[in-house]
């Protein structure tokens, strides 16, 4: 079954492409969303309670930064 997974990232964070580009290398489908349009930035520290980004949302858990091991974990990826 395909895990729902939410990232609130920004164009200007490098950490942002690269769990971005994480996700794509392992073909896992994620919705993007960029916490400077319209009011993502308080959609995200409502779900993760972090003003940081990235944050990538698993089924409701929340990953924040660029943490392979945790995001490997969720998405049950070797």
């Amino acid at each position: 079954m395909a895990k729902s997974v939410t990232v609130y990232t920004a164009e200007w964070c490098p950490w942002c492409h690269k769990v971005v580009d994480f996700l794509k290398e392992n073909h896992i489908e994620f919705e993007e969303k960029d916490v400077d349009k319209g009011n993502n930035a308080d959609e995200c520290m409502k779900k993760s309670g972090q003003g940081g980004i990235p944050v990538t949302i698993i089924d409701g858990q929340a990953v924040v930064g660029f943490d392979t091991t945790k995001l490997k974990e969720l998405l049950k990826i070797k």
